[in-house]
């Protein structure tokens, strides 16, 4: 299962990019685990400086842009 993490403080961008992802997953119809990670001092200890982030398994594969769907299908694909 994948665990895949949305980094930010619940603005409108994070919820758009957490939609996205929930799109992808479900499209792709992989099994994952999607959670928010709000707590600011969390995400700058990951190297993240700018939200919305989306994190995959741990290691942060997107930061300070919403993806489009497709970019998003394509951070799970790899």
């Amino acid at each position: 299962m994948k665990k895949i993490e949305i980094l930010g403080s619940g603005c409108p961008k994070c919820k758009q990019t957490e939609k996205i992802m929930k799109i992808a997953v479900k499209d792709l119809e992989i099994d994952a685990k999607i959670e928010k990670v709000t707590d600011i001092d969390e995400i700058i200890s990951r190297g993240v400086v700018a939200t919305p982030a989306v994190a995959i398994d741990g290691k942060v594969v997107i930061s300070g842009k919403i993806p489009t769907l497709e970019e998003a299908k394509e951070l799970l694909n790899n």
